[in-house]
């Protein structure tokens, strides 16, 4: 476990700054006594750029890096763009984390993804089955890239003794994430869909799939609650899962999602376009072991807030479409 890092007394530095993940995860640093908080995002500072990000680590002398950073989106992107995927997201964690060690930073925490892990790996997915089979075919190329964290970490303690945790968040969702229906996740594309269907008193919304696989979704500020938890209490080798350790089925998610959003209309399956893996649902015990963390948000409350905040903002243009 090691001993427990007090934030109040250090400069933090969080890559990523303009995701919605990190636009949790600072708030709650700042809870936690937090008062130095530097920030990059790709306007500032292209993480792919060795030169970049010496600079940025020389410009902002951080002790401790959460690196939250990174090229993310749905099935649909995934497929369309898997080249862009595996190279950013290789190149930014693999420079980020070399970088940091060799500027001697404290501590460093890295965020995995769920799809990282084995396409037929059974659920509860535990983190030791990580390496039981490749990733779901349509995002292996970000899944593998994502892997390799979990990979340079282990070396770099190994090695230098590099206090580097890697922490494995499950399907989060909240507000400020992206809403734009080429790139998002699912519960974004639903919820813009829904509205946007409510509003106009559309008499249908094609959804994609079945609607019979199950997920594991977690609240942003659940997670954002387990990175800190992590980054004061934790020292160790082993990844950690992050997420709700409860199922959702997508049929029973898109029926609150349009319930919430006030539709009434009919809701059609598209059969013809992916489900994704059947069951996909995280073993969160070594979380609420090490960490004594449980992300608590039922689902329910998780979406009104989401789609609360998604009402307000979009008249106001602040929200990613």
């Amino acid at each position: 476990m090691g001993t427990r890092l007090d934030i109040a007394k250090k400069r933090i530095l969080v890559t990523g700054a303009e995701g919605f993940l990190a636009r949790a995860v600072i708030p709650e640093l700042r809870r936690h006594g937090a008062a130095e908080i530097a920030t990059a995002d790709r306007g500032t500072h292209d993480l792919r750029e060795q030169e970049a990000v010496r600079r940025l680590l020389a410009e902002t002398r951080p002790q401790v890096v959460i690196g939250l950073a990174g090229l993310v989106g749905g099935i649909l992107v995934n497929s369309q763009r898997p080249a862009e995927f595996m190279y950013d997201n290789l190149m930014m964690g693999t420079i980020l984390l070399h970088e940091s060690w060799r500027a001697g930073v404290e501590k460093y925490a890295a965020c995995m993804c769920g799809c990282a892990y084995p396409d037929g790996a059974p659920s509860p997915i535990r983190e030791e089955m990580l390496w039981d089979g490749p990733p779901q075919r349509n995002s292996a190329p970000y899944g593998s890239a994502k892997r390799m964290l979990a990979v340079q970490a282990e070396a770099y303690r190994r090695q230098y003794g590099f206090d580097c945790i890697v922490l494995v968040p499950g399907n989060i969702y909240g507000p400020h994430e992206n809403f734009n229906l080429n790139d998002a996740h699912v519960i974004p594309s639903l919820v813009r869909k829904f509205c946007e269907a409510a509003d106009a008193g559309a008499p249908e919304v094609v959804v994609w799939g079945s609607g019979t696989p199950r997920r594991d979704f977690v609240y942003v500020g659940d997670a954002a609650e387990a990175i800190v938890a992590a980054l004061e209490r934790y020292s160790g080798p082993e990844l950690i899962n992050i997420s709700s350790g409860t199922e959702t089925a997508i049929g029973d998610l898109v029926a609150l999602i349009a319930r919430l959003c006030g539709y009434r209309g009919r809701i059609v399956w598209d059969r013809e376009k992916p489900d994704g893996q059947a069951v996909k649902i995280f073993d969160v015990s070594r979380m609420e072991r090490l960490l004594g963390h449980r992300c608590r948000t039922p689902i329910e409350d998780g979406l009104r807030r989401t789609i609360d905040w998604y009402r307000e903002n979009r008249s106001r243009g602040g929200v990613r479409l």
